[in-house]
């Protein structure tokens, strides 16, 4: 997609998206209790871990507060993610009815109106959750908080977002071939972030390997939190490769952007 293209989705996308606000900020209260219902649902997830380290003193080598610093880069970096482009989930329902065909007629980018169908503004409430923890884990940590540490920390939760949204498309863009792969879509998405969640160490070196060199989620936040916490990685990296998740995740959508026209290409539509 050409400089006018990437202009026109992003354009067609905040239209889209500024209308479902509007629609959702017409009933306020509404809102209110579904995005506390959001925080709620992922702030039990912390509660799990928190009621481990009742019972233990660490969990594979690392305290309380390490394991928070994973869980709130982690979830801050999939709230976004799931925010922005989260919608992305439903394309395979749309496939099998045939209402991806209307969009296909419209004169804006197919994935920007994917993308920004039924924007979910209650989704801040998984973001604020996680935001909240990484607050909290910050304030615990016995860290010297160099400049490079320093930036690390948003240029990891932005580029942590970058590769969840990268899975998004990559997991729509299969929808196309298996129409009713959202679990499969799921188990990486929301599965890569609850992995994500515990600490390296936790697990056997294959999915540690896996998830660093295959599907590249350990980039989100495994391999930024060790250099900052000035631990070891399981397969003994060098401490340079924390901060490539920028690099990382520019790699990650430009793959996703070709699964995802490779995928478009092959639709075919439903028929009358």
């Amino acid at each position: 997609m050409g400089e006018p293209g990437r202009a026109e989705g992003v354009r067609a996308y905040r239209m889209i998206a500024a209308m479902w606000i509007r629609s959702t900020m017409a009933y306020r209260t509404s809102f209110a209790m579904t995005t506390l219902g959001n925080f709620a649902a992922t702030f039990f997830d912390f509660v799990a871990i928190m009621l481990m380290f009742s019972r233990v003193d660490a969990l594979g080598g690392w305290s309380l507060p390490e394991v928070a610093f994973l869980y709130g880069l982690s979830g801050t970096a999939f709230g976004l993610a799931d925010l922005v482009i989260g919608s992305m989930e439903r394309l395979g329902r749309r496939v099998r009815d045939g209402t991806l065909d209307t969009l296909l007629v419209r004169p804006a980018p197919v994935l920007a109106q994917v993308a920004a169908d039924q924007f979910a503004l209650r989704r801040l409430g998984r973001v604020t959750q996680g935001v909240l923890v990484l607050g909290w884990a910050v304030t615990r940590l016995d860290v010297d908080w160099t400049p490079p540490k320093l930036l690390l920390m948003p240029v990891t939760v932005v580029s942590g977002c970058g590769i969840f949204c990268a899975v998004f498309v990559a997991g729509a863009a299969f929808q196309f071939l298996a129409q009713d792969a959202s679990e499969v879509q799921n188990a990486f998405t929301y599965g890569g972030t609850t992995l994500l969640q515990y600490p390296p160490s936790l697990f056997a070196t294959e999915l540690v390997r896996g998830v660093t060199f295959v599907l590249p989620l350990a980039f989100v936040n495994w391999l930024p939190a060790t250099y900052v916490l000035g631990r070891s990685y399981p397969l003994g990296l060098p401490e340079w490769v924390a901060f490539a998740p920028p690099l990382v995740a520019v790699v990650c959508c430009a793959l996703a952007g070709l699964a995802w026209r490779a995928g478009l290409r092959s639709y075919r539509s439903t028929g009358s």
